[in-house]
């Protein structure tokens, strides 16, 4: 073989192995060999109001609609049980002398209803009229652009179709094209699991209904759906097509293409919802005037304009972020072959950084709705009767939906929450006095919905205090406020809208606490989120005082009102309120097995290994336990972390990860992060040996199981947790940097203070950092037992050398 052939045969070598490389590195892309049997296997569309459920099947491909405006309901009767506080003083006396089960009987009678629920708008048919084996078959999702495209061959013709949902110009479009000319043949219909009518008109299909009134019975029951007239919320889905050949006939409830070769079909959908205290009936839109003025609007323009505004859009937001995690060998494989080889302990830095990017595509996706934030199936419920209610579940669930939102750049779609925090402060003044006896500030409970629902739920007396009875949501929710804050440093937000609702919530903890017998600061009644502790008589309760994780709260709270106070230059003798509450608070204790208690006397737990780990509050998301300021704190936190091992539901190990991350420790944080990317089988499957259990499904939604995407965001948040911790006054580099990821680069992770960061590192070492701020300040980074003190201003960037 001559010099100039083997130069040849190297250089293609070399670019074979190039592109390999390059397809292996598909963390932008997840992408099947078939079409989606199963939600769980399906793609996800939205444009943070309208979410589409893609299946891509070959004869007949579905495609669930929703609007994430569309619930069962109407505003909240805040009055629903005036005189449930009249109850708090008898819970109080029981505690005091301690009687629980007295206390846990008692509690029930200061319950209200549960919520409303998220509903499913319908489902669009697309029915081929060609049948036959599909071969070379590719379903994939592009989270780079924010479009899925699905193609295949039969009959030697060449399908494809292409799909995206606008949020620009409010529309979904489908593009569907043959190699050949009028080889294209479908039919196009809609359905609804709600209460609806379609028909055709002027060849557009039109779908209406409404939304039902109903409570629900309970969860994980079929609720009683009750539709009435002029009731409830309204929708409308319609559906038009537009061809550049071919025949379109309609019958009464579908449309039809015939002998055509490129089509494009418009859906667009719209709800009567117009706030949380409207009624969408007689106060509601017009839902179908909206859904026609956008369909209109958006047939008049041509199929490029309208995808490349989409992708224009989109990718101002998904562009802010890029991170590197160093070579890796994985194959190029499709996304549930790429999980399952990576839960046999395969390298896949790639698949980690697509999980990583996936989650951010959800919060962009699932989020950009004022007041009404992602649920606890983001945007994407198909189901009559969704697991929860498909709720705002805010003793954890909806908040770990935001703890991505600053961190990883994306602080717009964290007013979806904010503005929703607003309306629980309205319902919130109400629950306060009727429920806990308190006359200043707000409270908000267990479960909300989009009416803002701040009650404790409990069907009245029905449910058990251990999930029903607690009142922190509005502490906990208030902590968001100051952390758009310290990342945005929007002085205005939180003078014009934050401080207020901050002070309610914290006013509402100064109202809330009681003395115990040694003089401190404690909550009566009290319960610790879904867990239960045992006595040494055999009672197993709920109901108790001086919760640790209650007290967690309230210290975050209390003190991110201080400092926003003294931002804000205003307040001083409510601050003094909040100092002297701050300090006589029951302070934390060590149990006998060197955890940090949870419960106010060092009880045994019912369950051990339980999935909530709600008194680490303040290790994650608060920030008052670390291991440098706190390490006495740290170490019980970690024990505890320990005691409850690794194994638990998709939502709580996205938690563990983050706080693992707060302890410094890198390889056990990634470690589970690994096990959150465990592959489940999806819901309903059937195999001989099935995968089931907390980690991800095919389509890398988070398995709690069931499907709920608080663990998509809680996974992201983590990663973003491991490479950059920050407070307002310092900003530590790789932190909890695991030995896996040794090399790599992140581009765009923001830190507190109004800050960005770029960096690179190498052996686990910083190379090179690249700081901007902005609108100017100063800070010290950290890395190791480096430290460099940096000013800039508004707008700088400097280049920093460790």
């Amino acid at each position: 073989m001559n010099s100039t052939l083997i130069k040849k045969t190297f250089f293609i070598i070399l670019l074979t192995s190039y592109y390999t490389s390059i397809l292996a590195q598909s963390k932008n892309v997840l992408w099947y060999k078939q079409p989606a049997e199963f939600f769980e296997e399906s793609l996800v569309l939205g444009n943070g109001k309208m979410g589409a459920t893609v299946f891509g099947g070959v004869n007949s491909d579905k495609i669930y609609l929703n609007d994430i405006t569309l619930w069962s309901g109407e505003p909240v009767n805040t009055n629903m049980n005036p005189e449930a506080y009249k109850n708090i003083p008898a819970i109080r006396e029981a505690l005091q002398n301690e009687n629980y089960k007295l206390a846990e009987e008692l509690n029930k009678k200061v319950q209200g209803k549960n919520s409303e629920s998220y509903a499913p708008l319908g489902t669009l048919e697309i029915n081929n009229s060609e049948k036959g084996k599909a071969v070379n078959y590719r379903r994939e999702l592009d989270i780079l652009n924010a479009v899925s495209k699905v193609s295949y061959e039969m009959a030697g013709i060449k399908y494809t179709r292409e799909y995206f949902v606008s949020a620009p110009d409010q529309i979904m479009i489908i593009k569907l094209t043959a190699d050949q000319k009028g080889a294209l043949n479908f039919d196009v219909n809609l359905k609804s699991l709600l209460k609806s009518n379609v028909e055709v008109r002027n060849n557009i299909l039109v779908m209406t209904g409404s939304a039902p009134i109903h409570e629900n019975a309970g969860y994980n029951v079929l609720p009683k759906y009750l539709a009435l007239k002029d009731r409830g919320t309204r929708f409308t889905g319609l559906v038009q097509i537009k061809k550049t050949d071919g025949k379109i006939t309609s019958s009464r409830e579908t449309l039809t293409l015939k002998d055509a070769t490129e089509a494009i079909i418009y859906v667009s959908v719209a709800t009567s919802f117009n706030g949380f205290d409207k009624n969408p009936a007689s106060e509601g839109l017009d839902d179908i005037a909206i859904a026609a003025q956008n369909l209109n609007k958006a047939f008049e323009k041509p199929f490029d304009k309208i995808k490349e505004s989409h992708i224009a859009d989109y990718q101002k937001f998904f562009n802010r972020v890029d991170l590197n995690l160093g070579k890796t060998t994985a194959p190029d494989l499709s996304t549930d072959e790429r999980l399952l080889r990576y839960a046999d302990g395969k390298e896949d830095k790639n698949l980690e950084i697509l999980y990583f990017n996936y989650g951010r595509y959800l919060l962009i996706s699932s989020s950009r709705t004022l007041g009404v934030p992602a649920n606890l199936q983001g945007l994407w419920n198909p189901h009559l009767s969704p697991p929860w209610s498909s709720n705002y579940t805010m003793n954890i669930n909806l908040e770990e939906n935001y703890w991505l939102a600053e961190n990883t750049n994306l602080s717009e779609m964290h007013k979806s929450l904010l503005s929703f925090i607003k309306n629980l402060s309205v319902t919130g003044k109400v629950t306060a006095k009727t429920f806990y006896g308190v006359d200043k500030g707000w409270a908000a409970a267990h479960n909300s919905d989009i009416w803002a629902m701040t009650n404790p739920v409990g069907q009245f007396g029905k449910e058990d205090p251990m999930w029903a009875c607690w009142p922190m949501a509005g502490a906990w929710l208030s902590t968001h406020i100051w952390e758009h804050y310290i990342f945005t440093q929007d002085e205005t937000y939180l003078k014009k809208e934050g401080y207020p609702l901050m002070k309610g919530a914290a006013e509402f903890c100064l109202g809330w606490l009681v003395t115990d017998k040694k003089g401190n600061l404690i909550t009566s009644p009290s319960t610790s989120p879904e867990n239960q502790y045992k006595l040494e008589d055999g009672f197993v309760g709920a109901t108790f005082y001086g919760g640790t994780a209650d007290l967690a709260m309230i210290r975050e709270c209390l003190h991110k009102t201080i400092k926003a106070s003294k931002v804000l230059n205003t307040d001083a003798a409510f601050r003094v309120k909040l100092e002297t509450a701050l300090s006589k608070l029951h302070p934390y204790q060590i149990g006998k097995k060197g955890n940090l208690q949870e419960w106010y006397f060092d009880w045994d737990d019912q369950d051990p290994k339980h999935r909530h780990q709600s008194q680490l509050f303040g290790l994650f998301p608060g920030d008052h336990i670390t291991p440098l300021k706190t390490p006495d704190l740290a170490e019980a936190s970690k024990k505890t972390l320990e005691i409850k091992g690794d194994e638990t539901t998709g939502w709580s190990k996205g938690w563990r990860i983050n706080l693992w991350a707060r302890l410094w420790d890198g390889n056990r944080a990634y470690k589970m992060f690994r096990e959150l990317l465990r592959y489940v089988d999806p819901d309903g499957k059937k195999t001989e040996k099935p995968r089931r259990g907390g980690g991800t499904y095919p389509n890398l939604f988070d398995a709690h199981p069931p499907f709920q995407i608080d663990g998509n965001f809680g996974g992201a948040a983590a990663v973003a947790e491991m490479l950059v911790q920050s407070d307002e006054n310092e900003i530590r580099l790789l932190p909890a940097l695991p030995d896996a990821w040794a090399e790599g680069s992140v581009k765009g992770i923001c830190a507190r203070g109004g800050f960005e960061i770029e960096m690179n590192w190498n052996d686990k070492i910083v190379q090179q950092i690249t700081i901007s701020s902005k609108i100017g300040g100063k800070t010290t980074l950290i890395f190791g037992d480096k430290k460099q003190e940096i000013v800039l201003k508004k707008g700088e960037k400097k280049e920093i050398n460790f």
